[in-house]
């Protein structure tokens, strides 16, 4: 079995809710953290597969059509390419807030599906998000969690911290 990486994607890919932009409803609207194309290619060049798992109920709701998305992801993913880095697959829930559905996270719905799918070894895996949603979800599929936040009041019970992906990437590579 393999291990994998979870990565969620606005708070933790690339910025949202900044000054720059608040949502991302197109590829120009999509701007990387720092340093995240350097972090992604260290795990992609480890043992680890790296996949995104990301609520965008903005489709359900209206604000944009799946094939937006799809081209804010292709986007994503090319730039991702051009760094050296890799996603094995982009999981997303669709589905409005509150729909009730089983992959919308806090529900553990994509990871599991993910493993299954890819025959990841879930126990020795990782989700990295920035909210308490990502967490959760990563701690009932079963993952070891890690929160990206500046604020230790913000630790939403997650076994791990650091305030960037590239120091959650050294400390998931030292920890393997």
């Amino acid at each position: 079995m393999k291990k994998a990486v979870f990565l969620d994607r606005d708070g933790v890919i690339n910025e949202v809710k900044t000054e720059r932009v608040t949502f991302v409803n197109r590829p120009d609207q999509f701007y990387f953290l720092e340093g995240v194309l350097e972090a992604i290619k260290l795990l992609t060049d480890s043992d680890f597969q790296v996949f995104v798992v990301t609520n965008q109920g903005g489709v359900g709701l209206g604000y944009l059509s799946h094939e937006q998305l799809q081209s804010i992801h292709d986007h994503m993913l090319r730039e991702i390419e051009k760094a050296g880095g890799f996603i094995q697959e982009v999981s997303c829930c669709t589905h409005k807030p509150h729909e009730g559905c089983g992959c919308r996270k806090p529900e553990a719905g994509m990871l599991l599906d993910l493993a299954k799918k890819h025959d990841i070894d879930i126990g020795q895996s990782y989700m990295v998000g920035d909210r308490e949603v990502d967490i959760e979800a990563g701690r009932k599929a079963g993952c070891t969690t890690v929160l990206l936040s500046d604020s230790p009041s913000h630790l939403y019970d997650a076994d791990h911290m650091f305030t960037n992906l590239m120091d959650a990437a050294e400390f998931i590579l030292t920890n393997k």
